[in-house]
């Protein structure tokens, strides 16, 4: 068993994310994408899906990014 590094439950069904030279233990996916997923630089939604990255920064899609500022920024459909 392990304990989930954010809700601290020591839960037998425990799951490994290896990430960026990283490892972390979580008890379900919820606290998963809450310590894992970038969060939109402009509507700060947690984004769960594609999102896009530009110059380092992260917006959950090509609306959010223009809407910084960022030029040249189309979302796939």
């Amino acid at each position: 068993m392990a304990r989930c590094e954010v809700c601290g439950n020591d839960y037998g069904m425990s799951f490994e994310v290896h990430a960026q030279g990283a490892v972390h233990v979580f008890d379900c996916f919820a606290c998963a994408i809450h310590r894992m997923a970038p969060i939109c630089e402009h509507c700060r939604v947690q984004i769960i899906g594609q999102g896009v990255e530009v110059e380092g920064s992260w917006y959950c899609g090509g609306h959010c990014a223009r809407a910084e500022g960022k030029a040249g920024i189309v979302d796939r459909v």
